[in-house]
């Protein structure tokens, strides 16, 4: 007497019943679709926390260099890998950010539209996020020959925009304030409105997109803005780190391939948003004094130093040299020129 032989539905090999498993291709023979069979392989294959994460949550915080280390040295099963241990302490990192994001935004929206009303001044969150889009879209753009003077000034009339006051005439913009907000009170079109401010038709189509959120800009008053900015970030962080991995392996060209010290990075950025995620909570819980998270800074540098030193096995005055060199690197060329093109992607996506 035979078994009855069933048919896989994934991959079609056939298989006796009693079989709980697919030989062929390891699916469950009876694999009925329910809440948790749709969503439990999700979770658990991008956003595990099994005992691997508690296990090599302890050395991430308090032993420097050990986990890549060990990751390197070939143990990559007892500790949470890497990529995947960064995926998901951001995904909490970035969670908490976004109430203190929130009240940023909210901010920033008021003092925005305090100052398109009554030329009021804006904090330094504002001015950081206009000034990046007003000055790097005038420098980097401007270079281009096929730039007219209307756009060049437009470049430049952000901030004066801002902070016009009594509804004066801003020449070198080529706005008048009343005449706009009546045409935006009329429900005018959108290129009337356009021509309101300097457009002229048959331009470029990327100059038309920059007028287009230019006019959003100004009837929204900034809303929206900070937050297209905050929601930026995340995607560019996938460079950053990378171009971390690429500042180490140029310091430590003889200490192994491209893979070794993206590893580091990926740890050492997870300890980073770690910690950062860990002030984040205790802040939104109670506010703490400044002095001590510039302590907590200041232990994210020190880790860093003990960290070269113990992965790479070098001198600790050489870690020291080396660690100040590419922060120095980092901080001064690549986080400027990241925030430039956040600034700049976020005003023309918002």
């Amino acid at each position: 007497m035979t078994n009855e032989q069933i048919t896989c539905k994934n991959c079609g090999h056939p298989h006796e019943k009693e079989h709980k498993y697919c030989p062929e291709c390891g699916q469950k023979t009876d694999d009925k679709l329910t809440i948790k069979v749709l969503f439990s392989n999700t979770i658990n294959n991008y956003f595990s926390v099994d005992a691997r994460f508690f296990v090599s949550f302890i050395p991430l915080l308090f032993k420097p260099g050990y986990l890549p280390r060990e990751f390197v040295e070939g143990k990559r099963l007892k500790y949470l890998h890497p990529a995947q241990f960064y995926l998901f302490i951001s995904v909490v990192f970035f969670f908490l950010l976004s109430f203190e994001a929130r009240d940023q935004q909210e901010a920033f929206e008021k003092t925005v539209k305090s100052s398109f009303e009554v030329g009021g001044k804006m904090d330094s969150t504002s001015k950081l996020v206009l000034d990046s889009i007003q000055q790097n879209l005038k420098e980097n753009l401007a270079k281009s020959d096929v730039l007219d003077t209307t756009l060049i000034y437009s470049l430049s009339g952000i901030d004066t925009v801002v902070n016009k006051k009594n509804g004066e005439s801003n020449v070198r913009f080529g706005l008048n304030k009343k005449v706009l907000d009546s045409l935006v009170a009329n429900n005018a079109s959108q290129e009337e409105k356009l021509k309101a401010i300097g457009y002229k038709e048959g331009q470029a189509q990327w100059k038309k997109r920059f007028y287009i959120q230019l006019l959003k800009f100004y009837e929204k008053r900034g809303g929206g803005l900070l937050q297209a900015f905050y929601d930026t970030i995340p995607i560019a962080m996938f460079f950053l780190l990378p171009i971390y991995a690429l500042l180490l392996m140029l310091f430590f060209f003889r200490k192994g391939r491209f893979s070794v010290h993206l590893v580091f990075s990926f740890y050492f950025f997870s300890f980073l948003f770690t910690t950062f995620s860990i002030m984040l909570l205790a802040n939104l819980i109670y506010p703490m004094p400044i002095w001590i998270n510039w302590l907590i800074i200041l232990g994210t540098a020190i880790y860093l130093i003990v960290g070269i030193k113990r992965f790479y096995e070098i001198r600790l005055s050489e870690a020291f040299i080396r660690s100040i060199a590419i922060s120095f690197l980092y901080f001064l060329f690549v986080i400027p020129t990241s925030l430039i093109i956040i600034s700049i992607v976020a005003f023309f996506i918002y």
